[in-house]
């Protein structure tokens, strides 16, 4: 007989005796003796366990005994880790840090076997989240839950004040994941991955010195249940979220003699301020939405929903009449990018107070803009628009599948299957981070950025969320500087810049608003990375091109912007300004991060050998 049947069998034994004990001193005695028996198992089990463990021989399953071991006396028969009961090793693996499990996983064969199972994930997620009921869908549901759970977090920085440190909301014990979030006005919503929304709030809270203090996003209340998606006051400045629209399903009851409820998706809207619900609309059974998005005034507000099939429909409400109780009739109609273009699917919206950026299912993107002023920004010119037909979509040229868009005031962002960044528009503060202050009519590529992780555009600067080569995440910023929305450059840059952030490691997303800057994080494992390689034939070399003619737009671009550096470099009178001087250029200049980071620490360095004055600002943490 084999060392592993020896001690199952003996397991077996031990396990059976206590249990006739336990039987008998339950019959005689009660329950208490009767739990007392299968303890005292229980302990006799792990002190032989304990002993038979000095046994075992640590090292990998494949790996057999060492030569000569058998020899040495103490010792006695290696085992292999493998006569563990499979339960069991389980079981002392789920009560690990989920980092640690990873680590485990990457040691040899048989671990990774062990820590992938889905026994191990599923004793994570429920000591996670008790209260999950439902793993999900998927190919790896426990697995891809516990992650969620363990990894989410939303994370934000303010601007003013004395401490500009990255801080951490609370966590909903009820959240499945973080898949969506929105900074209002007073506090801040959150949607999870089981379509339950939550209203983070900020409140007066005692801190352990005693002291009352202000705190942002301390308290948490569920606000709905069954949430798809949901919306607010598309301009980047939270003053103007009054309102929050939901967009819901919800069973609706069925009439008296006829078939049972059936589930309709509806659209709550919700005062930010204190979640009360103030309006509903529900829509016809057959008719299924994905996204909801805002465009316009509060008067003519116009809210776009996409449905699965991906047609467009709108309706038009006041935002001024929707706290008076009374009841009206809204007509819902479909959107003219759907109803003369059949043939498109929109796979996903993005919209700002005057414009509506589609994107469709094979990459394809097309522009609605309804005022002249935002038009004469993103194009360069008047000269297609008509103010008479504003809903009509105009298709951006591109070269290759879009991926997803960030839609600033007067500017957007766009990035394409090959992870390259492509900009337009306004750039009186160089928020397109192409290293100048001139207006692009055309998506102009940023070549020294790619493959980003999110992309946000605000009123009048860009921020980039990426990932460097050790995995760790760094947060790029350009345009305007003023009221610190880029923290450690307050006079702003017209090239991306690494900010003064530490950056989640699992941070997934990004929002700034005119008082913090806020990052979500979460990891799903089933979202994969999207982005391809870009084949030999396409690639281009550094300078900038035009999208639209894909011919160099400058070739000799770089070489005179080398000279106008130089020239304002010897107009500065003294070696300090000197100094400011380049460090102020090598922020301007396409350069990778660490590029960057190498510069600004070199003159650092000779600034200070030089026994200057101000050491200037500090160059981002490498």
């Amino acid at each position: 007989m084999s060392e592993r049947e020896k001690v199952g069998s003996a397991r077996a034994g031990w396990l059976a005796e206590y249990g006739q004990k336990a039987r008998r001193s339950r019959g005689t005695k009660g329950a208490g003796a009767g739990e007392k028996c299968w303890r005292l198992a229980a302990h006799k089990e792990a002190r032989v366990w304990q002993g038979e463990r000095a046994k075992v021989k640590r090292s990998c399953p494949p790996c057999g005994p060492e030569p000569g071991s058998g020899g040495k006396k103490g010792r006695g028969n290696p085992v292999s880790v493998q006569l563990f009961p499979p339960e069991l090793v389980e079981h002392i693996i789920s009560f690990l840090p989920v980092r640690d499990i990873v680590a485990l996983g990457q040691t040899c064969r048989y671990f990774r076997e062990v820590c992938d199972g889905e026994g191990v994930w599923r004793r994570i997620c429920r000591r996670l989240s008790p209260r999950l009921r439902e793993q999900g869908a998927g190919a790896r549901p426990w697995k891809r839950a516990a992650i969620l759970n363990y990894t989410k977090g939303l994370y934000f920085q303010a601007f003013g004040g004395r401490r500009r440190c990255l801080s951490k909301s609370v966590a909903p014990l009820l959240a499945h994941g973080y898949r969506r979030f929105l900074p209002t006005k007073d506090h801040v919503f959150i949607l999870d991955y089981a379509g339950t929304l939550f209203f983070l709030k900020n409140a007066l809270v005692s801190s352990t010195l005693g002291q009352i203090q202000w705190k942002r996003a301390c308290r948490y209340v569920v606000l709905c249940r069954g949430a798809k998606d949901f919306a607010s006051d598309p301009r980047s400045d939270t003053v103007y979220r009054k309102y929050l629209y939901v967009l819901a399903t919800r069973e609706q009851p069925g009439g008296v003699g006829g078939p049972g409820g059936r589930a309709c998706d509806c659209v709550e809207v919700y005062l930010q301020s204190s979640g009360q619900r103030v309006f509903k609309m529900t829509f016809h059974h057959s008719m299924h939405f994905k996204q909801i998005v805002l465009v316009g005034q509060e008067t003519q507000r116009a809210l776009l929903l996409l449905t699965e099939e991906g047609k467009i429909y709108s309706l038009v409400v006041n935002e001024t009449q929707l706290d008076q109780p009374r009841s009206y009739t809204v007509q819902l109609a479909l959107r003219k990018v759907s109803r003369c273009l059949p043939h498109l699917r929109v796979a996903r919206m993005a919209s700002n107070q005057s414009s509506t950026l589609y994107i469709t299912d094979q990459g394809g993107v097309y522009f609605e803009v309804h005022t002249p002023g935002v038009y004469r920004d993103l194009f360069g010119t008047l000269h297609a628009f008509d103010p008479l037909d504003q809903q009509m979509p105009l298709a951006l040229s591109l070269p290759a599948k879009i991926l997803f868009c960030a839609l600033g005031y007067n500017h957007l962002g766009l990035v394409d299957e090959f992870g390259r960044i492509f900009m337009q528009g306004n750039n009186r503060y160089g928020q397109l981070g192409t290293g100048d202050k001139m207006d692009r009519g055309e998506p102009t590529q940023v070549h020294y950025l790619q493959r980003p992780i999110a992309l946000w555009c605000g009123l009048n600067h860009s921020l980039v969320l990426s990932q460097s080569s050790d995995f760790s995440k760094e947060l790029l910023g350009c345009g305007c500087g003023a009221g610190g929305r880029l923290p450690g450059w307050p006079k702003g840059s017209a090239s991306f810049v690494k900010l003064h952030v530490k950056v989640p490691l699992c941070a997934c997303s990004l929002c700034s608003t005119r008082e913090c800057l806020y990052m979500l994080s979460s990891h799903d494992i089933e979202r994969r990375p999207t982005y391809r390689d870009l084949p030999a034939s396409k690639a281009t070399g550094t300078s900038e091109s035009t999208v639209g003619t894909g011919t160099s737009q400058d070739p000799g671009g770089t070489a005179r912007a080398c000279e106008e550096y130089l020239s304002q470099i010897h107009s500065c009178l003294t070696l300090q300004d000197r100094m400011e001087k380049m460090k102020e250029i090598v922020g301007w200049m396409p350069l990778l991060a660490a590029q960057k980071d190498f510069f600004w620490e070199a003159l650092n360095m000779l600034q200070r050998a030089a026994g200057g004055g101000g050491p200037g600002p500090t160059p981002p943490e490498s």
